[in-house]
């Protein structure tokens, strides 16, 4: 199968590293031009030295705290003045946050919120419209399995991707009529730039592919995902192989969690 994004344009979120920077690689290299956008004007270059390499379409950076509105606005203006569009929206940015519910301060629920839900909400507001009048477009929320079977201990992240959920199903609802399909991606344990950082900070005396290893022997197919795994799975459902799913949520997991 060949998946091909040849004359589409594509905004990801939290795009400098991980699973963002896996997707934005795989539609630049199927044609796509790719709207890189991250907090970090450094990482933000380098990650667009490593898209470039193997893209067939534009590679543009964008400086954006996805927590606030006004850098979305500018964000959004911005990559139409250098796209003219926007047919793809992956609104990926976030870090996992769990702890007992009586340690989450009302300001840590905010924080959460705004990152989490309302990146998605605003940037799906602005980009839904043209979306419609063109008929074609392709949004992806990604989330974690959380959000289908939350666990003690799991919020506030378990809750904000709930509700992403909820969104993912309206806004198909929504655009469905007009060709515009919305899916969700459910996280489960995939190798990222995540996992590095709490190997690093819990200071295990193994060395990372054994931590990896050991995490990954409770999946049921035997070790954490490849965010490559992800971004191909990402690709399929923005082409137009994707043209008639809408509405679902989809475990990239390895089977690990308890609901379909």
């Amino acid at each position: 199968m060949d998946v091909r994004l040849d004359g589409r344009s594509a905004i990801i979120t939290g795009a400098s590293k991980g699973l963002g920077l896996a997707m934005a690689k795989e539609f630049a290299a199927s044609g796509a031009d790719v709207a890189i956008l991250a907090r970090r004007p450094d990482v933000l270059e380098e990650a667009k030295g490593i898209v470039s390499a193997t893209a067939k379409g534009r590679v543009a950076t964008f400086v954006c705290d996805v927590g606030k509105a006004d850098d979305i606005k500018q964000t959004y203006d911005a990559v139409m003045a250098a796209f003219g569009k926007v047919d793809i929206m992956v609104n990926n940015a976030g870090i996992s946050r769990a702890m007992p519910f009586e340690q989450i301060s009302d300001e840590m629920w905010h924080e959460d919120l705004e990152l989490k839900l309302f990146q998605a909400i605003r940037f799906c507001r602005l980009v839904m419209p043209q979306m419609k009048e063109r008929r074609w477009g392709r949004i992806i929320n990604v989330l974690n399995i959380g959000a289908k079977a939350p666990r003690a201990n799991g919020a506030p992240t378990a809750v904000s991707r709930a509700a992403g959920m909820a969104l993912t199903k309206i806004l198909a609802g929504e655009g469905a009529p007009h060709n515009v399909l919305v899916n969700a991606m459910l996280v489960g344990q995939i190798v990222s730039d995540q996992w590095v950082r709490r190997h690093a900070a819990q200071g295990a005396n193994v060395s990372f592919d054994d931590f990896v290893a050991k995490l990954g022997a409770s999946i049921p197919l035997g070790r954490l995902g490849k965010a490559e795994e992800f971004a191909a799975m990402a690709c399929l459902l923005v082409s137009e192989h994707g043209g008639f799913t809408t509405g679902t949520a989809i475990n990239m997991d390895g089977g690990a969690s308890p609901v379909v």
